[in-house]
């Protein structure tokens, strides 16, 4: 199992991800709410890039909104005016099933479209259900079923493992 200390985690993702914001590119970083926003947030805190940064609320846009009966205060996205040809560092705390990320780049979509996805997560737990990868990764975990990871934050964020049921 790996180190759950979410500082050195993001340290390490932000390492990774410094060489993009070397070019002349200048990613806009997004971050999918809540989680995955927090992490954002500490990444481009860390950095400084001259960029935006964005957050994603994908409530609308889960395949399970319905069947899950969510009932949820839905926050509205916040994103630049224009990603249309831009490069995007989508940044989550936790990659599952996939789900998750398709809901959000289906929402980016409405937005604009970006030139290119490129996909940061703090921690891979495997168990994919759609063919979707991360080409950044911090850690990679396997869980026992029925077995999840949840980031408690924003300050100080911390990644605890429960049992019950995986979403």
């Amino acid at each position: 199992m790996p180190d759950l200390a979410v500082d050195s985690l993001i340290n390490k993702l932000t390492d990774a991800l410094a060489p993009l914001f070397h070019s002349s590119d200048h990613p806009i970083i997004v971050g999918i709410e809540t989680g995955g926003y927090w992490i954002a947030q500490a990444i481009y805190n860390h950095i400084q890039p001259d960029t935006e940064l964005g957050k994603l609320n994908i409530t609308f846009y889960r395949d399970d909104y319905t069947k899950i009966g969510l009932h949820p205060t839905v926050k509205p996205s916040s994103l630049p005016h224009n990603i249309d040809g831009k490069t995007i560092i989508l940044i989550d705390d936790v990659l599952y099933s996939g789900r998750t990320v398709r809901a959000a780049m289906n929402e980016l979509f409405d937005y604009g479209r970006p030139d290119k996805i490129i996909l940061a997560i703090l921690i891979d737990r495997g168990g994919r259900e759609l063919p979707i990868q991360a080409d950044y990764i911090a850690a990679n975990m396997s869980l026992e079923k029925g077995q999840q990871i949840k980031l408690d934050g924003p300050n100080p964020l911390s990644l605890s493992i429960l049992e019950g049921e995986s979403t």
